[in-house]
C-alpha cells in the first residue's frame, strides 16, 4: 500500500506524541517538553525527552529518536502499515483505500480474524464449563494458576468432531477451513481440527489471535498440535508470546527463546515475561531477525538431551550468515531431563536465573560441537575439524565478524593441537652437553584438554566440585581459598555460597551441603558441575577413596594457588630478557619455565593416577 506524504504528515499532526507514549511510560513535565527514563535502555536518570510541538522524541543516552509512527514500530514492534492503521483509527482518520486486490485480501483476513477471535472465546468458555474439568486438572498439575491461564487466554476443545463447527456455523465451513479450525476431507463433512485438547491461542505482534496450539488432555498423538499455515499464520515468521514479550524484553534487556509454548507460560508465571518460542519448527532466519529487533544477543534455551542440543546447533548454524558486529546469540543448556517448566517448579526461579547469567557464546557453542563430533586422534580427523570450522566461519556474510571467527577458531585449534614449544637449556661457555635423553611422552588427552581450556579455569571448576563433595576441607584451606576469585559469574557466586555455608557448619557433609545449595537456588548449577566435570580427578568422583581424594584435593589447591605467581614472574622475566638480553635474565626465565613445567607435571600426575 502506498501512502502519500501529505496523509502521513496529517496523521502525525493529529497525534499527540506525549499522550501516545504516556500510555506505557511514566512522563514528567519539563517546561514545554516531557521527560522520562528511556524505554529503549536501562537508566535511572531521565534522558528521554518528548516535544509535542515538533512531534518527535529523543534520548540523549542511547540516541533513540523518532515520531509517532516510529514509536509504534520500534517500541511496539508493529509493521509500518499496522502502526499507521492504529494511529489513524485513534485520530479518526480513514486510511486511503488500497488497490482492489489488496482490499479483497484485507477483507478476507478480517473475516478470518473475527472467526479466530470467536473461536478463542468459545474455547475459553469450554474450559470453565462442566466439560473442562479434566483440562483444569491438567493446568493444576502443571502448576499453572487460573490467573496465568486467563492472561494467556487458554481454553479447551471438547473431544467432539462437530461442536466448534456448530458454534461458529455463521461463518460457514469454507471460512472455518481456511482459518484452520476445520479439516476438509474430499467427499466427507468437515470436522473440528482440535479435539480433546488444552487450547493455547497464538497471537501476532499486535495481540490478535492468528492460530492455536493444542495439547492432548489424555493419551494420544500428537501430544501437541498446531494450526496449519493460513493467510493469517506463517509459523516460520511468528514467535509465541511475541506480543507480550517485547516490552518485557526491553525492560530486562534480554529475550529468552525456549522450545515450546508451555515453557513460555511457565516462565512468564515465574517472572520471565521476556520468553518466546518457535511454533513447531526449528528456529528460522525470520524468527532470529525478530529476536534481534529486541536485543543484540538473544538467549536460546534448549533442553539438555540430544534433541535439544541438536536444535541448538541448528539455530547456531542458521544464525552464522546473519551475524554482525555486536549481534550474536547466547546458549543456555538445561540440566538433562529438565525443561524450563520443570526447573522453575522444582528448583525455583533463582536456579533458572543462575543459568541465564552464564550463557555459552555462539563461537564456543560451535567449537564445542565440532570438537566433540568425532575422535581427533588422526591427521585426517584433525584436518576435517579445520575444514568444518573454516566452512562455518566463511558462511558469515559480515567481513569483520567473519575475520574474527577465522582468527578465533585458528587460535583454539592451535592451542588444542600445537606441540609444546621446545625450550633450549641455558649452557654456560665451555659447558658440555649431557647425555641424550628421549623426549617425554606426549600428554594424555585429558591433560591436553585441561591445558587447552586454561589450567586455572578448569582446575578451579574441579576444585569447586571437590569442595562440594568434601566440605570439611574448606576450613583447612580457608586462608588460601579466601584469596581466590573465579572470573565466571555463576561459578563465583556458587563458590562464595559453598564457602559461607561450610564455614557456618564445619561438620557439614556433601549431601547436606547440596541440599542447602538447592534451597538457595544453586542446586542446578552445583549438580551440573558435579555431573559434567569430565576431568578424572579423584576428588571429583563420587566413589573415590576418601583419603586419596582429600590428599589429591590438597595438591590441586596448592597448584591452583601457586600457578598465578609463577606465571606473573615468568612474564616479568621474559620482558626483562627482551629489554636487557642479560645472562641473569635468561637464567631467571629458564628457572621459571621449569617451575611452570613442574606445576603442570603435578597436575598431570593427579589426573593420570586415575586413568
Amino acid at each position: 500500500m502506498s501512502l502519500s506524504p501529505a496523509f502521513l504528515d496529517e496523521l502525525r499532526a493529529r497525534t499527540t506524541l506525549s499522550t501516545l507514549i504516556g500510555k506505557s511510560v511514566k512522563l514528567q513535565r519539563a517546561g514545554r517538553e516531557w521527560k522520562a527514563c528511556c524505554p529503549f535502555h536501562q537508566e535511572k536518570t531521565p534522558s528521554f525527552t518528548i516535544n509535542d510541538d515538533k512531534g518527535f522524541y529523543h534520548c540523549f543516552g542511547c540516541g533513540a529518536h523518532g515520531d509517532a509512527i516510529r514509536w509504534m514500530t520500534d517500541q511496539r514492534g508493529l509493521p509500518f502499515i499496522d502502526a499507521v492503521k492504529e494511529l489513524a483509527q485513534a485520530a479518526g482518520m480513514e486510511v486511503p483505500a488500497p488497490d482492489k486486490r489488496s482490499a479483497e485480501r484485507a477483507e478476507r483476513q478480517k473475516g478470518l480474524r473475527e472467526a479466530m477471535e470467536d473461536a478463542a472465546r468459545w474455547f475459553t468458555e469450554q474450559l470453565h464449563g462442566i466439560g473442562g474439568a479434566e483440562a483444569r486438572e491438567l493446568l493444576q498439575r502443571r502448576g499453572i494458576s487460573p490467573e496465568t491461564a486467563r492472561m494467556f487466554g487458554m481454553g479447551f476443545a471438547p473431544d467432539s468432531r462437530s461442536k466448534l463447527r456448530q458454534a461458529l456455523s455463521d461463518y460457514g465451513d469454507a471460512k472455518l477451513v481456511e482459518a484452520g479450525l476445520l479439516i476438509q476431507v474430499e467427499g466427507k463433512e468437515p470436522y473440528d481440527r482440535f479435539r480433546g485438547r488444552l487450547m493455547i491461542p497464538i497471537r501476532d505482534v499486535r495481540g490478535r489471535v492468528i492460530a492455536f496450539g493444542g495439547r492432548i488432555i489424555g493419551d494420544g498423538e500428537p501430544k501437541y498440535l498446531n494450526s496449519p499455515e493460513t493467510p493469517l499464520f506463517d509459523k516460520g515468521r511468528n514467535l509465541y508470546n511475541l506480543d507480550r514479550a517485547q516490552a518485557a524484553a526491553r525492560k530486562a534487556n534480554r529475550v529468552i527463546a525456549v522450545e515450546g509454548y508451555m515453557d513460555v507460560i511457565a516462565l512468564a508465571q515465574a517472572g520471565f515475561g521476556e520468553s518466546v518460542a518457535p511454533l513447531g519448527t526449528a528456529m528460522t532466519e525470520a524468527q532470529l531477525e525478530r529476536l534481534w529487533r529486541m536485543v543484540d544477543i538473544p538467549l536460546l534455551c534448549f533442553d539438555g538431551d540430544a534433541a535439544g542440543q541438536k536444535a541448538g546447533m541448528r539455530a547456531a548454524l542458521r544464525a552464522l550468515p546473519l551475524l554482525g558486529p555486536g549481534r550474536s546469540l547466547g546458549f543456555v543448556t538445561l540440566p538433562e531431563g529438565l525443561d524450563p517448566d520443570d526447573l522453575v517448579r522444582q528448583q525455583g526461579p533463582d536456579a533458572f536465573e543462575a543459568l541465564l547469567a552464564a550463557p555459552t557464546p555462539l563461537a564456543e557453542r560451535i567449537w564445542a560441537h565440532e570438537v566433540a563430533a568425532e575422535p581427533l586422534d588422526t591427521p585426517e580427523a584433525r584436518a576435517g575439524l579445520r575444514r568444518r570450522l573454516g566452512d562455518h566461519a566463511q558462511s558469515i556474510a559480515d567481513p569483520i565478524v567473519r575475520s574474527e571467527y577465522v582468527a578465533e577458531f585458528r587460535r583454539r585449534y592451535d592451542r588444542l593441537f600445537a606441540a609444546p614449544a621446545r625450550r633450549r637449556e641455558y649452557q654456560k661457555p665451555g659447558q658440555r652437553r649431557g647425555p641424550w635423553k628421549p623426549p617425554e611422552p606426549p600428554p594424555s588427552t585429558i591433560v591436553r584438554n585441561v591445558n587447552s581450556g586454561g589450567i586455572d579455569r578448569v582446575l578451579a571448576k574441579a576444585i569447586l566440585a571437590g569442595l562440594i563433595r568434601h566440605p570439611a576441607e574448606i576450613a583447612r584451606h580457608m586462608e588460601v581459598l579466601g584469596t581466590l576469585r573465579l572470573a565466571d559469574g555463576a561459578l563465583g557466586r556458587l563458590f562464595e555460597a559453598v564457602v559461607d555455608v561450610a564455614l557456618e557448619d564445619q561438620a557439614l557433609d556433601g549431601e547436606r551441603l547440596r541440599t542447602i545449595l538447592a534451597k538457595s537456588g544453586f542446586g542446578s548449577i552445583a549438580n551440573e558441575l558435579l555431573r559434567a566435570d569430565a576431568v578424572a580427578f579423584s576428588f571429583t568422583q563420587a566413589e573415590a577413596d576418601e583419603a586419596k581424594a582429600i590428599a589429591d584435593l590438597d595438591e590441586a589447591i596448592a597448584v591452583l594457588v601457586a600457578r598465578p605467581a609463577v606465571d606473573a614472574a615468568l612474564a616479568r622475566a621474559t620482558a626483562e630478557l627482551k629489554a636487557s638480553g642479560s645472562d641473569a635474565a635468561f637464567e631467571r626465565q629458564v628457572g621459571l619455565i621449569r617451575e611452570q613445567q613442574k606445576l603442570e607435571a603435578r597436575l598431570a600426575n593427579l589426573i593420570l593416577a586415575d586413568e
